[in-house]
């Protein structure tokens, strides 16, 4: 914990004085230049700062402008996503979630349940397989063929019968969800429910998300399906314009 607590630290003076040698972070951090040097090279090699020129002075690297970048990217999700996440859920009556991307699961990280949900399941900040889900269809299916394959490459679990398990059945269907922009799952994580999603949209255009709304099979049956998927589309559309696409 002493080193986590010292490397922190060392950010911290980095983002205070724009740059710094290894003999001024010893020196704050009240420690022996060769622990301050070892400290700035673990760092170093994870991109978290940067030399100038060999031996000389350090300061913050482009990996904090990364880490930065992903937190604001929830953080404008969190906050331009309630509105639209709650409107959806009372339009439709059902349960609505936003999921990130978070290594090898979607994260659902806002919940708003609408007024007809007859479920007590909370998905808040619950990890969900991306293979068996409709918003880990959608974020796996905009990211690199690298990804994907790193995702493929693992044993996906089956959860029901109607889980897709082969790796070149789920990327047919990625390439499916990523032309038509939205995936369905059907029953394929638990019995008896379904799901639709669509990709949420940064400034940029990159898929920083995905808006789902679930419920029974029974309520989302067949004929209901279409205007479902049309309403989520909307939404997602419109979260993704408060981001700053105008895609």
């Amino acid at each position: 914990m002493r080193s986590v607590d010292r490397a922190v630290t060392v950010l911290e003076i980095l983002a205070r004085h724009g740059e710094a040698g290894v003999t001024e972070v010893a020196d704050e951090l009240g420690v022996h230049k060769s622990t301050a040097f070892r400290l700035l090279g673990v760092l170093e090699n994870r991109g978290l700062v940067t030399q100038e020129q060999e031996r000389g002075k350090y300061y913050l690297g482009a990996g904090v402008l990364r880490l930065a970048g992903a937190a604001a990217v929830r953080l404008d999700i969190s906050r331009e996503g309630a509105a639209v996440c709650r409107s959806l859920a009372d339009e439709l009556g059902e349960t609505v979630n936003i999921a990130v991307l978070d290594n090898n699961a979607a994260v659902n990280i806002m919940q708003a349940r609408g007024p007809a949900s007859v479920t007590v399941q909370n998905w808040l900040g619950r990890r969900t397989p991306l293979h068996a889900t409709s918003s880990g269809k959608t974020l796996l299916a905009h990211q690199p063929e690298s990804v994907q394959q790193a995702v493929l490459a693992r044993q996906l679990t089956r959860f029901t019968e109607r889980t897709i398990t082969s790796p070149a059945a789920v990327r047919r269907e990625l390439a499916e969800v990523a032309e038509r922009g939205f995936a369905v799952a059907i029953e394929e994580l638990e019995r008896g429910l379904r799901a639709v999603a669509a990709p949420v949209r940064a400034r940029d255009g990159a898929v920083v998300g995905a808006i789902s709304v679930s419920a029974p099979a029974y309520r989302l049956a067949e004929e209901r399906l279409a205007e479902v998927i049309k309403r989520t589309v909307a939404a997602a559309r419109e979260l993704s314009r408060r981001l700053g696409c105008a895609w």
